[in-house]
């Protein structure tokens, strides 16, 4: 008798068909979207914990072990010691109380861009502009608008940087996860920040009918307007921080936590990876 094929749920990224369903998807998945989190691998080895590598940090490449697990809490069945570990990837984040940081893959993925299986012999794309190809399409007042915001956004940390897209604009990171994605239009400057479901001052949520419940929209026009935004700015830059010290997912689609009734009780730990 044959042995029977199980697979995971369908989800077609990058090549890979169907979601994992043990520690080895989960491997390979992770070399999916190691770039992403703006990391690489110096080593992948027997033993615990399972890989090393850096990931960037907008002052260098900072070392991190990392343990693959199917699931979160395996990490824990399997007796591993947390103060030898840096980072737990799995496909599901099933331990709430986890001591370490989380990259909880089947959430990751849902941000990313998923490029289709093309032919071998097919043009490869251009390489990645960057801000200054984007700007050149647009007047010297967003030009002028932009670097003075960007120079601001860069003093409230030394650990924020930022990654140029292929749609016009940059995306700023905190320095692990995004929490601006900035949009270059005619009249100014488009500001996606991260609010972690909190109403901050000129904000507008997108709410949940359409994923972004963590997630708000500003405008930018005037230099006169900057050190306002800054303000905003400032506000989710900590809000990015505490969420990652707590494990929540930041994505897209990551829903906001209830808040614990006493302010010094972490919130429930759940984390995602990304872009």
């Amino acid at each position: 008798m044959k042995d029977k094929s199980i697979v995971g749920d369908l989800i077609n990224f990058r090549g890979l068909v169907y979601s994992p369903t043990n520690e080895n998807g989960v491997i390979f998945l992770f070399g999916k979207v190691t770039e992403d989190l703006n990391m690489y691998i110096e080593e992948i080895k027997p033993g615990f914990p399972d890989c090393v590598g850096r990931r960037f940090t907008g002052r260098g490449w900072e070392k991190v072990s990392i343990e693959f697990e199917y699931k979160s809490f395996h990490f824990k069945q399997h007796n591993h010691n947390p103060s030898h570990c840096d980072v737990i990837v799995c496909w599901e984040h099933d331990w709430p109380e986890c001591p370490l940081e989380v990259i909880e893959l089947r959430a990751v993925i849902k941000s990313l861009p998923n490029k289709p299986i093309e032919r071998p012999d097919k043009a490869t794309e251009k390489g990645r502009p960057g801000v200054e190809d984007h700007l050149k399409h647009f007047p010297e007042e967003v030009e002028r608008l932009f670097h003075k915001f960007d120079e601001k956004v860069k003093e409230i940390s030394d650990e924020i940087w930022r990654k140029v897209v292929r749609v016009p604009g940059v995306t700023y990171y905190s320095p692990e996860r995004v929490f601006i994605y900035l949009d270059f239009q005619k009249g100014g400057l488009k500001l996606t920040l991260f609010t972690r479901g909190e109403e901050l001052d000129g904000v507008k949520s997108f709410g949940y009918e359409k994923g972004g419940a963590k997630w708000g929209r500003i405008h930018l026009r005037h230099e006169q307007d900057v050190e306002n935004i800054l303000s905003i700015v400032r506000k989710s830059y900590e809000l990015v921080r505490k969420a990652i010290k707590n494990n929540e997912p930041t994505g897209w689609y990551a829903e906001p936590e209830e808040e614990a009734e006493d302010e010094g009780e972490e919130l429930p730990a759940t984390s995602d990876g990304t872009v």
